[in-house]
């Protein structure tokens, strides 16, 4: 498509360069030139249009030629370059959002019918990545959005067909990034990512009510104050039964007690109906405010619970709990997203020379990652009600 841009630049009498750009680009092995070659070969009419050579694309009339350029490292030259009909950015998803501030203002030259465009394109895998803040969010008219996907190819290859299917069956944790263009919500080695993609499969993530009739329990992480403190983190979730309802996920750094619980009060999570369950060092004083968690909860009226240390080995206890659990356990797909991109990242630290593994990785999805496994640690079923004596019967024989 930019080559057929280019050539309608060049039948409408218009001179000037079409720019491809990565995010990373060290020679023009790592660019689209390839890629541009190869699409203007299979169309006749772009090849009579088209020069080709080793390390070039051109026009024969001399209007339209193609420039190849890395973002990470010539930003700088970006911004001398004229007479751009059109830039395209392929796998545009680590492009930083200080390329797209130089890269935007590039693009002024524009005709009596037609302005100078930005083509964008990227596999997603990040929420917050900067060309998914910056464009599949816009409220801007101008940005068009178009999502394309192997459905949407007429000639799609039988040997891709054969690999999507057996990556649905043998990886149906990655199946949905890989093939749908679904953000990466799980790490390869992740510890939940399996039961993850089963609770997605099962129809186990979606709208999850609560019940009116049973109280909250709100199971925490706690990090300090300050910028460097660790994340605090809440999950809440209700006990129905043999499910576990996870209901609500919290998540802030750095932020005073009243934070915290100004959240539950906004979200209904009052004192009479929500148990407060704390980590072993819940009862600790804080270093900056003097009190502990516990104390602070108690204060405001809660019914807190303090869960003993589980000594060594709680975190690899913890993931055993919850992937015990997970098979009984919803999720409200609005409310609790960002934990559970939280769980599909907490993998497992690595020792790749000698092979072995060191323990859950210390990382940001630890957090939310603990405060879960505190819930399934505590997590006890209901027992089955024992069957009632039976009543002696006395008879009396005349």
């Amino acid at each position: 498509m930019a080559a057929v841009e280019g050539l309608r630049h060049g039948m409408a009498g218009n001179t000037g360069q079409i720019v491809c750009g990565r995010q990373f680009m060290n020679s023009l092995e790592d660019s689209s030139l390839e890629e541009v070659k190869r699409a203007i070969e299979e169309e006749p009419f772009l090849a009579d249009y088209y020069e080709i050579g080793d390390k070039y694309v051109k026009s024969k009339d001399g209007r339209i030629w193609f420039t190849f350029v890395g973002l990470d490292r010539n930003l700088g030259s970006i911004k001398s370059k004229g007479r751009i009909l059109l830039m395209w950015v392929d796998e545009a998803e680590p492009v930083t959002a200080e390329a797209w501030s130089v890269v935007e203002p590039t693009l002024r030259e524009e005709g009596s019918d037609w302005n100078a465009e930005l083509w964008v394109t990227w596999n997603p895998k990040r929420r917050n990545a900067a060309v998914e803040e910056r464009y599949r969010g816009s409220s801007d008219p101008l940005v068009k959005i178009v999502e394309c996907n192997w459905k949407d190819n007429p000639a799609f290859p039988a040997r891709l067909e054969r690999q999507r299917t057996r990556d649905l069956a043998e990886r149906p944790h990655m199946y949905g990034h890989v093939w749908e263009g679904d953000y990466l919500e799980v790490a390869e080695g992740a510890y939940y990512s399996e039961a993850l993609a089963h609770a997605k499969l099962e129809g186990r993530i979606g709208l999850v009510p609560a019940d009116d009739l049973l109280t909250f329990q709100a199971f925490m992480d706690i990090g300090g104050t300050g910028a460097r403190a660790d994340a605090f983190t809440i999950w809440v979730c209700q006990f129905v039964g043999l499910e576990v309802r996870v209901l609500d996920y919290y998540e802030a750094q750095g932020q005073p007690f009243k934070t915290h619980h100004d959240w539950l009060l906004e979200r209904g999570y009052h004192s009479k109906r929500t148990t407060i369950w704390l980590p072993h060092d819940g009862a600790n004083q804080d270093k900056v405010n003097d009190t502990s968690y516990e104390a602070e909860f108690r204060r405001a009226g809660f019914t807190v619970q303090v869960v003993p240390n589980q000594g060594k080995g709680a975190a690899k206890q913890r993931v055993e709990a919850a992937r015990k659990l997970f098979p009984s356990i919803r999720f409200n797909e609005a409310t609790t997203e960002a934990g559970r991109a939280a769980l599909g990242w907490y993998h497992e630290k690595r020792d790749e020379i000698r092979g072995i593994g060191l323990g859950p990785e210390h990382d940001w999805s630890s957090h939310g990652a603990d405060s879960f496994g505190l819930m399934c640690v505590v997590y006890k079923p209901p027992q089955p009600l024992k069957p009632l004596p039976r009543p002696k019967i006395h008879r009396t024989f005349v």
